[in-house]
């Protein structure tokens, strides 16, 4: 594409690949509790373990996937994630066609391809780091960012139309296929991939399930900022469940309105996404990772004031725009800045233990905001939110940090993109999502993983 980077046949490959896979994860997105509701007539409760279980069991299984994926070929590992995650999810469509759909196997696949997301996830950013320069690292974070926000705007309006035409699995079968295109992909980089070597005793042991916590809490600047995200990450996830009840419950909003109103600000992920190298080029990617990072933390509290009618759309409308713009370009910022921090034999641990965090953060929190809000109410609790937010920049990295690994090139215009679905680098224009966890380390949607 004319105006934007050529970051090589491998990285073309290796995007596409993340991009089949995000527009089948954002196609299929609510599939699992439509189905709980739909299918097997599950009531709350049972939702609310499919959601939450699900995503913590899969964490705690991942552990010790972190020091298991650094020391494998990160390409294999890739593919082998993908298809797994491919064969659970088929498994709903088979079982459903059979009569033989259960609860316990939706609780089931959501535990295997959770843990398999996060592996991938350690192993593509290993990958990503070895691939690539870091001075084109921001580049690949960006376009990866600008995917993820816009499979998750079309993603799921498609998803809800064709469960409507041709019933509830359709959109996990086609998830489930977007990850099988996602393991060829990656076949089709080619080339060989040397093994790396493993220092130490050749077998796992216990201790190596913390080394990745170990190496961010003894890392200066990997340690503030790893607070700063996972706190974050509950913190706004924490809130998006009471705004729904309060937005389609006490305010009285149609489904079509609510939807409208997380659609409509999904603008501003890819327009922070595609800003991001820029600004980094004219003021410093310290610099652009404080800015962001504070501003991304005023939006929530202004949620709790939300009233009803037009002027209630408009304000959470302006308050997610603001919040997705800021964390479009904190996210790539983020994920480069973390990248270029770690060692290369350390990646795979290090992204392991941010994500395990990050899920048990949300979990936790999201339990507490709903204690919360039993107690003294919704608005109370998205407002305890929002004010506890305004106090997440302080775990920001300070500016006398060293700036080990900050490689900054000036943008400047250039040919041969290899993906047709980004939009250049050079110019901010575009649309793009909230609540997904990329597959990738570069984008990690509203809240970072």
């Amino acid at each position: 594409m004319v105006g934007g980077r050529d970051l090589g046949r491998g990285f073309g490959w290796l995007w596409g690949a993340y991009a089949v896979s995000a527009y089948g994860t954002a196609f299929g997105f609510g599939a699992f509790p439509l189905i709980a509701v739909l299918v097997l007539h599950s009531g709350p409760a049972q939702v609310a373990v499919l959601a939450a279980a699900g995503r913590v069991v899969g964490a705690v299984i991942a552990v010790p996937l972190g020091p298991w994926v650094e020391f494998r070929r990160k390409r294999s590992v890739m593919v082998a994630m993908d298809l797994v995650r491919f064969a659970a999810l088929t498994s709903v469509p088979a079982a459903f066609a059979f009569g033989r759909l259960s609860f316990v196997q939706l609780l089931v696949v959501s535990v295997v391809v959770a843990a398999a997301d996060i592996a991938f996830k350690a192993a593509s950013g290993a990958y990503l780091k070895s691939l690539l320069p870091p001075a084109d690292l921001l580049v690949a974070n960006s376009r990866f960012e600008s995917t993820s926000w816009t499979a998750i705007t079309v993603g799921p309006p498609l998803g809800g139309a064709a469960i409507g035409y041709f019933g509830p699995v359709t959109t996990v079968l086609a998830d489930a296929v977007s990850y099988l295109l996602s393991a060829l992909g990656i076949r089709a980089i080619g080339g060989t991939e040397t093994p790396p070597e493993r220092s130490g005793a050749p077998r796992l042991r216990a201790g190596d399930l913390l080394d990745g916590w170990r190496y961010i809490l003894g890392h200066p600047v990997l340690r503030p900022l790893f607070f700063n995200t996972v706190v974050v990450n509950g913190l706004i996830m924490a809130g998006e469940p009471l705004l729904a009840v309060l937005l389609l419950g006490p305010l009285g909003f149609e489904p079509w309105q609510y939807g409208l109103m997380f659609a409509a600000p999904c603008v501003g992920g890819l327009v922070g996404a595609r800003l991001a190298r820029r600004l980094v080029a004219r003021f410093g990617r310290r610099e652009v990772l404080l800015v962001s990072g504070v501003l991304r933390a005023c939006w929530p509290v202004g949620l709790a004031f939300v009233r009803p009618g037009a002027s209630g759309m408009v304000l959470v409308i302006v308050l997610q725009f603001g919040l997705v713009a800021c964390c479009g370009v904190f996210n790539p910022v983020q994920a480069t800045y973390r990248l270029n921090h770690t060692d290369s034999d350390r990646v795979a641990r290090t992204l392991t233990a941010w994500s395990v965090s990050s899920t048990a953060s949300i979990a936790v929190l999201t339990a507490s905001a709903g204690v919360l809000a039993a107690a003294a109410g919704t608005r109370t609790a998205i407002a305890v939110a929002g004010i506890l937010l305004l106090a997440t920049p302080l775990l920001l990295p300070g500016r006398g940090e060293p700036p080990g690994g900050e490689a900054i090139e000036p943008a400047r215009p250039e040919a041969g993109d290899p993906a047709p679905h980004e939009a250049s680098d050079q110019a901010p224009t575009g649309s793009a999502p909230d609540r997904a966890h990329s597959d990738h380390a570069s984008s990690e949607g509203k809240t970072p993983a």
